[in-house]
């Protein structure tokens, strides 16, 4: 691969007719040198790092046929000197950073078949000269700014084969019906605008196109469209994110039975699919996606080519039935929020090793997890939390060995701490939260395991012994690789790399979970990739808090309440300097509460309620935002918030530095960039930069008049 900057000497090819410079390192301004190439007919500098504005001299090469800039980093406006351009027949200047409106000048490239402008930040309407570029096969001007409403005289452009207008801000309606006169249509996107597309009855749409791909999600659509009853061809068809009502029409099984790759009707009103085939009849079904709806009745089950299967959030009930283990190339199975139950089939070990994620989460399952991987898998991601298993969790798991996220909360499981997953290299959550596990969990004969451990709820279940701390020895910081971007716990997973593809859903499936922050117990919709918590709250955990504690690194969440913990709170505490949330309530805490636990600036929740607590609570900095809850029940403590005044008059004495421990300060933290992120107001203190960060949170149980607004900046 090349690197660097084109040399100028390339100027010097006079009789050169095509460049391409794809996909191989090359950075830096546009190459200006390229300007004085006379004969150039080929110019591809797609994938490459050139980047500012394009110089108006670009105008000079007017034999240029063919421009290709796809996925570079240019910005500023497009420039009106492309109107030199007349021979041009292909232009890519897609996935950049250019900005202003579209140049009318462009309406002079009547040469033009192939015009893409996509994933840009253009703004303004369409300019009417672009209709004038009736040679045009496909015009794609989706995933931008662009407003207004969408021109009728863009039927007029009668040899299209490719529209793309989605993910703009057009706005008005759209008559369907026009869509007659584009008769080599075979791609139309108009999904996510503001429009509403208007739909005749099926008899006047006997004539539109055959489409292969056609996107018509968030499209004030109220009803299931007669016309795709016509259609023979579709390989992919969005209907997401509608108003459409009631029950799937039955000829939706008869259309597209041999074509069809793609079925998207998430986000409707969906009620019933009706007295429906099983397993569905398309035989190359790779992706269906029937989440959130209103759909009763039984499970369907997909046709054995499918990979990603989304049926969440609808009101399905019945047992799940042995047919769904003709899956064999399952890679997502999300079935959560929904009313199923029995027991899960034992043959669901015909899963293939394809499979990634498993999501039952919010059903009624019941009875014992099968020992489904005896040979391992792929999966990244099991969630059966809040159903009715029983029984051991199974031993099979040890053997993924990609696995990311294991989530059994809220079930009546009853066992021993997992320890035989501490050798998965990959693991980061584990929740066992609100079980029938019980017993000591004791250190690993082999030193420390779990090495990627950063999440870890075992709470309200019976464990007893000391703190489990060797489970948490090496925690660090969590490193930061892109200031500007938000990353979480999902999975990104792809069936084929197709630039028409509907939507996104197809590609990244996020882990949700349920987890006390900070007093509350809250539903998150997205976990943060660098979130580090620690709940072992309601367990029998009984001993000292050791001074070893101070060595969890980077740790956002500790909640250690309502066991039978003993002794002074331990002053390393205070070494935890990206601490959120702190509760150490109903436990048998005595001694003072250490100054030092003023030096955790990031400190939003603080409760040691209910211990035997003496002497005067810390002043300054975040303790001047605690109020009486947190400390009520000791009755030896004193000073504020409290009415009861200490003996010494004398102001608390200043916080000493921290507490030294064996491992050295690690440098870097996510809060060298968090204001940058994320704002967090909280009633009371400006503070909670991880423990809060979700993409819509919902609370469960409140305790306290207090409430969070977050804000993250756009991906």
């Amino acid at each position: 691969m090349f690197s660097g900057q084109i040399p100028s000497q390339i100027s010097q090819l006079s009789h050169l007719s095509s460049l391409d410079l794809s996909d191989c390192g090359l950075q830096g301004n546009f190459p200006v040198g390229i300007f004085n190439l006379p004969n150039l007919k080929v110019l591809n500098l797609a994938y490459t790092s050139f980047s500012g504005e394009i110089p108006t001299s670009i105008g000079n090469l007017g034999s240029l046929k063919k421009l290709d800039l796809w996925s570079c980093k240019f910005s500023g406006s497009i420039p009106s000197s492309l109107d030199n351009l007349t021979s041009l027949i292909y232009l890519e200047i897609s996935n950049n950073s250019f900005v202003g409106k579209i140049p009318s000048s462009i309406g002079n490239l009547t040469q033009l078949t192939y015009l893409s402008l996509r994933y840009n930040l253009l703004d303004g309407e369409i300019p009417f000269p672009l209709m004038n570029l009736t040679k045009l096969t496909s015009l794609e001007l989706g995933n931008n700014n662009l407003k207004g409403r969408i021109p009728d005289s863009i039927f007029n452009l009668k040899n299209l084969k490719y529209l793309d207008l989605a993910s703009n801000t057009f706005s008005g309606s759209v008559e369907f019906g026009k869509f007659v006169k584009l008769k080599y249509l075979t791609i139309l996107i108009l999904s996510n605008n503001q429009v509403s597309v208007l739909i005749e009855d099926a008899s006047a749409n006997a004539s539109l196109p055959k489409f292969q791909f056609l996107g018509l999600c968030s499209c004030n659509l109220n009803k299931f469209p007669d016309f795709v009853k016509n259609q023979d061809r579709l390989v992919c068809l969005d209907l997401s994110n509608n108003k459409i009502h009631g029950m799937v029409p039955e000829w939706i099984w008869d259309t597209s039975k041999l074509s069809l790759e793609f079925l998207c009707l998430s986000k409707n009103f969906i009620t019933s699919l009706g007295q429906h085939p099983r397993p569905l009849p398309w035989t190359r079904l790779l992706g269906l996606d029937l989440r959130s709806n209103l759909l009763q009745g039984s499970l369907p089950i997909p046709p054995a080519t499918i990979s990603h299967y989304y049926i969440s959030k609808n009101s399905l009930t019945g047992n799940m039935s042995e047919l769904i283990c003709s899956l064999t190339s399952i890679q997502v199975l999300d079935l959560a929020n929904n009313n199923l139950s029995g027991t899960l089939p034992r043959c669901m070990q015909n899963f293939g090793a394809s499979l990634s994620v498993i999501d039952l989460q919010r059903n009624k399952f019941r009875g014992s997890i099968p020992q489904t991987w005896t040979q391992g898998t792929k999966l990244r991601i099991i969630n059966f939390g809040q159903n009715r298993f029983q029984g051991p969790l199974p031993r099979s798991l040890a053997k993924c060995m990609m696995l990311e996220v294991a989530d059994f909360s809220n079930n009546k499981l009853h066992d021993i701490f997992p320890s035989w997953l501490e050798n998965l290299p990959n693991l980061k959550v584990l929740n066992l939260r609100s079980n029938n596990f019980h017993g000591q969990i004791g250190a690993s004969k082999a030193g420390y395991k779990f090495p990627n451990l950063q999440v870890i709820d075992l709470s309200h279940n019976g464990f007893t012994g000391k703190l489990p701390l060797e489970i948490f020895g090496n925690w660090k910081p969590g490193e930061v690789a892109n200031s500007d971007i938000l990353s979480y716990i999902q999975v990104n997973s792809s069936i084929v790399q197709q630039r028409y593809l509907c939507n996104s859903w197809l590609y990244d499936y996020n882990y949700t979970m349920t987890m006390t922050n900070k007093g509350i117990a809250i539903f998150y919709k997205k976990v943060q990739e660098l979130l580090k918590a620690i709940d072992i709250s309601s367990n029998r955990f009984g001993g000292e808090i050791p001074e070893s504690i101070g060595n969890l690194r980077g740790l956002h969440l500790l909640n250690l309440s309502n066991n039978v913990l003993t002794s002074h709170i331990p002053p390393s505490l205070a070494n935890l300097t990206e601490l959120e949330s702190l509760d150490l309530s109903k436990n048998n805490l005595s001694g003072e509460i250490p100054q030092q636990l003023t030096q955790l600036t990031f400190l939003g929740f603080f409760n040691v309620s209910n211990n035997l607590l003496t002497g005067p609570i810390p002043q300054g900095d975040q303790f001047g935002t605690f109020g009486n809850s947190s400390y009520e029940g000791n009755s030896g403590l004193c000073g504020i918030p409290l009415s009861k005044n200490c003996e010494d008059s004398n102001a608390s004495p200043a916080p000493p530095s921290l507490i030294p421990i064996d491992q050295s300060q690690e440098s870097g933290s996510l809060f060298q960039f968090g204001w940058e992120i994320l704002v967090v107001v909280v009633v009371g203190y400006a503070s909670g930069l991880v423990v809060g960060v979700t993409i819509g949170h919902i609370v469960i149980t409140k305790k306290g008049d207090w409430f969070m607004n977050i804000f993250g900046k756009k991906q």
